[in-house]
């Protein structure tokens, strides 16, 4: 209890200015400590949400768990993604940070997330490959259609309202699916443990039902000074703006959910930890994707601007297309990855060094080189592997388990 004490008590000094500059109309002018004190209130508050999630578990059917487990955790990522896009919905120059948090935050996910678990438990246990849950299924489904639909963004070039209600809807669908199915591994940190075996359920229920409140409150008493405070910091010290959006904002609200995994890795068992960031990389790709045009049509149609900006889609620039063009390539890549349902150490490596690469040389020319290496690579693993491609017809058409095939291997 005194880990949740602590880490309630870091969101205070921002919940006390936030209630400050209300009341007084004047805010902190420093960048520096304003985005500092933002950004602590929200790893504080993302870890008190990943904690809740998990004493919130033991009320849901175990596939449904992870999906909103998954689902809650990354709060914080749509409360700056959504205040960027309501704002672009008056100044269209805040639209490419929507779209920068929402790509760092994917391929952060997936370059660094999945790949450090298959790392991490090669390290601790010295076997170059796991199977992946039987409950992820649904998510690699709707991974694959949502990726899909991603590539209609900068064919087009602008985030459009009937994509996003695609994506909504898909997100339905998957927290539908995932509700009937079960997951292999349900496991809590040892400090979750501890307090189940300590309290009693009603105590639970009361416990983390105040801790989503209070979380939920101090996100949205940072979203903001946090947003700005980014933006602020680089205008200052002379760094890009969308770079900082991009990494910084994504490494900040998922630090405690990443953290939270890989511990499950070093525990020796990765796929709990995998099971959580393949269903936040769902959220993210499906219902904070579908939402930005919403909140960018409801923001145009409230600064009464829709003659200006065209309330039905959010337009991209070239750099957000390209963006967006390898945030979907990557997701092709890692996701045709699983249709094996096995994630190997070599698989782990290559998603991470092509990150990192990529990471190294940000240019324009870069970018698509990368984007079309990432499809090339998808492509080349279907031929290659024959397995990967008669189970993503059954895992398209016939929701195909790692319980359906022989060829499964541990």
């Amino acid at each position: 209890m005194r880990r949740i004490v602590f880490f309630s008590s870091l969101c205070v000094p921002q919940i006390a200015v936030k209630l400050a500059a209300l009341a007084s109309g004047h805010h902190i002018e420093n960048p520096v400590w304003s985005t500092l004190l933002a950004g602590l209130a929200v790893i504080s508050a993302a870890t008190l949400l990943a904690w809740a999630s998990e004493l919130a578990e033991q009320d849901f059917s175990q596939g449904l768990a992870l999906a909103f487990v998954a689902l809650v955790a990354v709060l914080p990522e749509y409360a700056v993604d959504l205040y960027f896009a309501w704002n672009a919905g008056g100044d269209l120059s805040y639209a490419p940070y929507a779209v920068a948090n929402m790509t760092g935050a994917n391929r952060m996910l997936i370059g660094v997330g999945w790949s450090a678990i298959s790392i991490i438990y090669y390290l601790r246990s010295g076997n170059k490959s796991f199977t992946v849950d039987a409950g992820q299924v649904s998510a690699i489904w709707a991974l694959i259609i949502a990726t899909t639909i991603s590539f209609v963004i900068p064919i087009f070039g602008h985030v459009g309202l009937g994509v996003g209600l695609l994506l909504v809807v898909l997100f339905g669908f998957y927290m539908r699916a995932a509700a009937g199915q079960h997951s292999e591994e349900k496991l809590a940190e040892p400090f979750i443990e501890n307090l189940m075996s300590r309290y009693s359920r009603p105590q639970l229920k009361r416990l983390y039902r105040a801790l989503f409140i209070f979380s939920a409150l101090t996100i949205l008493a940072s979203a903001e000074s946090f947003a700005e405070g980014l933006l602020a910091l680089g205008k200052q010290f002379g760094v890009e703006e969308f770079l900082l959006v991009q990494w910084l904002a994504p490494l900040a609200s998922e630090a405690p959910e990443l953290l939270v995994a890989l511990m499950f890795a070093w525990r020796l068992h990765p796929r709990a930890g995998l099971g959580t960031l393949i269903s936040s990389k769902v959220n993210q790709w499906t219902l904070l994707v579908g939402m930005i045009p919403m909140v960018y049509g409801l923001s145009v149609w409230w600064h009464g601007d829709a003659v200006a900006h065209s309330p039905w889609a959010m337009p991209l620039d070239a750099r957000q297309s390209e963006e967006l063009f390898l945030t979907s390539a990557q997701s092709l890549f890692a996701t045709i990855l699983f249709c094996n349902f096995n994630f190997s150490l070599l698989e782990a490596s290559l998603l991470f060094g092509l990150f990192a690469l990529q990471l190294a040389f940000p240019g324009q020319t870069i970018r698509l080189i990368f984007g079309f290496l990432y499809l090339a690579l998808a492509f080349g693993w279907l031929i290659w592997d024959r397995r990967a491609r008669r189970n993503l017809w059954k895992i398209l058409f016939e929701r195909a388990t790692p319980k359906n095939h022989e060829e499964h291997r541990e």
